[in-house]
């Protein structure tokens, strides 16, 4: 039967002081810095359809876990061990839409790995250096990235047209898929434009035999 005695003789407590109180608030106040740096990172260079700001916050969680965890890791080999089993039946159903989405997981996960690990200047100045380099190329000028033209015409002599036009108008033209029917020819077109302006869609679809002309942003995710 065990006693009170036994309970507080029992490894677990004598495993509550292995970390200070003070350790562990400058780790976890580090580990809340760095995740609330990421998400406003994040945010600044978000560029997707539909923005979400429960994705910012778990940035922060997870790099706040992750120091949590590499902390209790650190202190105890055998919890060590049993942690990993633990970990590794988690599976995860979030589908990730973004490729950058990962890449700022990735961060969120590693920052709090270093912090934990007591790298501090390195958690610090390794954050705020990916962070640069992530506002310099996501945040480059919008008319640089693809766009899709979807392209109908009345006739192939139209076709020819308007494609001439538009080749002459956008810095980059490719033909991404055509579709041929009996009064009308289709073109999905992968387009980067010379500058901001659209105008040109405006002076397109009034060239005889263009129906009609519809620019849309593209992901370079293409699906045909």
């Amino acid at each position: 039967m065990i006693t009170f005695q036994d309970i507080f003789k029992s490894s677990f407590l004598e495993n509550v002081g292995s970390i200070s109180f003070l350790d562990m608030f400058l780790a976890l106040a580090l580990a809340f810095c760095i995740g609330l740096f990421i998400f406003l990172i994040y945010k600044k260079t978000f560029s997707g359809v539909m923005y979400s700001s429960s994705f910012g916050i778990t940035l922060v969680a997870i790099t706040m876990i992750t120091t949590l965890v590499i902390l209790a890791v650190t202190s105890n080999v055998v919890l060590s061990l049993g942690m990993v089993g633990a970990l590794s039946i988690v599976r995860f159903r979030a589908a990730i839409k973004e490729p950058l989405d990962i890449a700022f997981l990735f961060w969120a996960i590693g920052a709090g790995i270093v912090l934990a690990a007591g790298l501090i200047p390195l958690a610090v100045f390794g954050s705020m250096l990916i962070g640069v380099v992530l506002l310099v190329f996501a945040n480059k000028k919008a008319h640089f990235n693809p766009y899709i033209l979807v392209l109908r015409c009345r006739d192939s002599q139209s076709e020819a047209q308007a494609m001439a036009f538009v080749q002459n108008q956008v810095r980059r033209c490719v033909v991404k898929s055509k579709t041929v029917q009996n009064n009308s020819v289709e073109l999905n077109l992968e387009i980067r434009m010379k500058d901001a302006s659209t105008g040109f869609v405006n002076a397109l679809s009034g060239l005889n035999g263009v129906e009609h002309a519809v620019l849309v942003s593209y992901n370079g995710d293409y699906m045909g």
